[in-house]
């Protein structure tokens, strides 16, 4: 029996010189689609057909990709709810977060919540679906895996410990087709009427030593401080010991 994925793919942006490219989750998770359903895999973008990004993914050997056409500042959520309602989709993977626009990660969790699906974070590999249920690898910290098993349909965010995307090939990018699909466009009013800006560097955090073995213990309680600049407070009143933390802290720089 076929399984009817559906791959979730935005317009991306290169970390270094900003210019448009396909995101780099969403890749994975088109590959991840075409893994399992093969020339059946349906990948899906709601936003303008004419941008010339979409080719990037139709060079992945992809014959067609759906648009919901809708302009800049639309919201995708309603529009990509209404025709997931609408089909007979099993599963869908996309990124965990888009590399433009708002960015913030939520899309995943709003979509599954209005379509009554489970949602996997983190999703790695699809091992087996048989009998309407998947079973499945969840990528987790310092290269962990843990083996899920969830009915159909789904939803799950696609993790970088996916399988890496294969290269674009100009020859498909040109003779893939777009479709266009006319939806219901709706304004997303949090995000036209937000100001956006450069984002902060966030504090540091204070070196935390965390020893497994007594020895690795015993090693850093007699290590001498590289700082060499502490000191023992004692008898010192309240206001004193804040006015110290506090310029601890923000000599450590978690405090600005």
């Amino acid at each position: 029996m076929t399984t009817n994925v559906i791959s979730l793919v935005s317009i991306g942006a290169h970390p270094t010189s900003g210019r448009p490219r396909r995101a780099e989750q969403d890749a994975r998770a088109v590959e991840l689609g075409l893994q399992l359903a093969g020339d059946n895999l349906q990948v899906l973008h709601a936003g303008d057909i004419a941008e010339p990004t979409l080719r990037a993914y139709l060079g992945m050997g992809l014959t067609q990709l759906y648009v919901l056409e809708q302009p800049e500042g639309a919201d995708a959520l309603p529009v990509l709810s209404d025709y997931l309602r609408g089909s007979d989709t099993q599963v869908v993977l996309t990124g965990s977060q888009a590399e433009t626009g708002e960015g913030s990660g939520m899309l995943p969790y709003l979509l599954a919540d209005q379509l009554g699906w489970p949602l996997i974070v983190g999703l790695a590999q699809v091992e087996s679906i048989d009998a309407g249920v998947a079973q499945v690898l969840q990528a987790l910290p310092r290269g962990q895996r843990r083996r899920l098993k969830v009915r159909l349909p789904f939803l799950a965010t696609v993790d970088n410990a996916a399988p890496k995307p294969r290269q674009s090939a100009y020859g498909p990018a040109q003779r893939g087709v777009l479709e266009a699909h006319e939806v219901h466009v709706v304004e997303d009013e949090l995000f036209t009427g937000a100001v956006l800006q450069p984002a902060k560097p966030r504090p540091k955090r204070l070196k935390v030593i965390k020893a497994k073995s007594g020895a690795d213990r015993m090693k850093a309680a007699t290590a001498k401080a590289s700082g060499g600049g502490g000191q023992v407070l004692k008898g010192v009143s309240p206001e004193e010991g804040a006015q110290a933390i506090l310029k601890l802290l923000i000599e450590e720089g978690v405090v600005r």
